[in-house]
């Protein structure tokens, strides 16, 4: 059996490696500064050479204008986007065009996934609504036929989808939107009266559709996305079973992604400070309470990234397990939040005040940390999703 990687997966790293290698998290927006603290727009000129690099298409079928490969690929490319902080909806994009290759219609795949694999369209998801009882964060809640009894969208991230005959007409509000003021389209997630869920891709600049200004933890920008009346084609709403729990399981998994290349360049960052910085004659690196601490850090890399790739392997294969797809999802991203956390953490007590520096990128890291940590999630919500499944399909002893 084989568990290394493809030659194609690992050229897509060495071609993710070439794109970012000038991107550093110097000058990076950040909270703990008052100017030039929230990005206007993301980094169009990286944007562009992930376009050249055919990495925005790397999951694309070639009639797209693809390389046809897998989730697990993307993943592998997001871990050295996380490593960078780069400042792209790289995970959101690349998700939401395998969401719309994998159960949108004809029409919508023909006009919006070569544009996306060339960098000339850009996608996001609603993705951080309110918790549902299923551990998954329901962006649309479903009202009844008659819009006189349905209840008005809520700033909790609720909001409505009923059919009119020609596709879905859609109210309320979603917080936390992220790139929705630089995107082209938004996938918005809706539960149905009937009590499915479908996913309507609607443009940014819709009638109907404003956004209000959010500010995340990282200094990045988000949007509250209002939805009046704003009537959605057929064509361009995603119905097929299992749609939106797919986007969102890719979604999660992406971002551990992110957070592991995050971890490992920030452990990198405090190895490097601690052979460097002496105390009583002596670089920190050789105390053993210094050591411990690196090491236990390594240890929840590593743990990162064994869980990552389980759950990226069985969203790229399809192959089943002990619990459905949904537990290594969950198990990968209670791995990543308390993990990152935890490095970060340690990297800011061995760095002393330096790691609270603004002309020093460790700050930079930690805000993003936390964001990601927190994103489609904490590892709490996801330890309850874990324990609902484990209780719905018992274990084999």
């Amino acid at each position: 059996m084989e568990f290394g990687f493809t030659e194609e997966q690992l050229a897509a790293v060495e071609a993710a490696k070439s794109v970012f290698s000038g991107v550093t998290a110097e000058g990076l927006p950040s909270p703990a500064l008052t100017s030039g603290a929230v990005a206007q727009d993301f980094d169009r000129p990286l944007w562009r050479r992930l376009a050249e690099s055919d990495l925005l298409s790397l999951t694309l079928d070639e009639e797209y204008g693809g390389a046809g490969l897998d989730p697990l690929a993307l993943c592998l490319v997001l871990r050295e986007a996380g490593r960078v902080l780069a400042r792209v909806p790289l995970l959101e994009s690349c998700a939401a065009a395998l969401a719309i290759q994998r159960y949108g219609s004809a029409p919508l795949r023909e006009r919006l996934l070569s544009a996306v694999g060339g960098g000339t369209a850009v996608l996001t998801v609603a993705a951080n609504g309110r918790t549902g009882h299923d551990g998954a964060e329901l962006a649309v809640q479903a009202r009844p036929d008659d819009p006189g009894s349905a209840p008005d969208g809520g700033s909790d991230g609720t909001a409505s989808a009923v059919a009119d005959g020609l596709g879905v007409v859609l109210d309320g509000v979603q917080t936390g939107v992220p790139w929705a003021q630089s995107c082209d389209h938004i996938l918005v997630p809706a539960h149905t009266p009937q009590g499915g869920a479908v996913v309507a891709v609607v443009r940014r600049d819709h009638d109907g559709v404003t956004c209000a200004e959010q500010i995340s933890t990282s200094g990045e920008r988000l949007a509250e996305i209002t939805l009046d009346g704003v009537r959605v084609p057929g064509t361009d709403v995603l119905t097929a079973e299992g749609a939106w729990e797919w986007l969102r399981q890719m979604l999660a998994t992406g971002t551990c992604a992110l957070v592991l290349g995050l971890g490992e360049a920030v452990l990198g960052m405090t190895s490097a400070y601690a052979a460097k910085r002496q105390q009583f004659g002596h670089p920190i690196a050789t105390f053993q309470a210094v050591a411990v601490q690196s090491a236990d850090r390594y240890i929840d890399l590593r743990a990162m990234e064994a869980t990552l790739w389980q759950a990226a392997w069985r969203l790229s294969t399809g192959a089943g397990g002990a619990l459905p797809l949904a537990g290594d999802v969950a198990v990968a991203k209670i791995w990543a939040s308390d993990g990152v956390r935890r490095v970060v953490q340690t990297a800011q007590h061995l760095h002393g005040g330096f790691g609270a520096d603004t002309d020093y990128p460790l700050h930079r890291y930690h805000a993003w940390a936390k964001q990601l940590e927190l994103s489609l999630g904490p590892a709490a919500a996801h330890e309850e999703a874990l324990g609902d499944l484990i209780a719905a399909h018992p274990l084999a002893g």
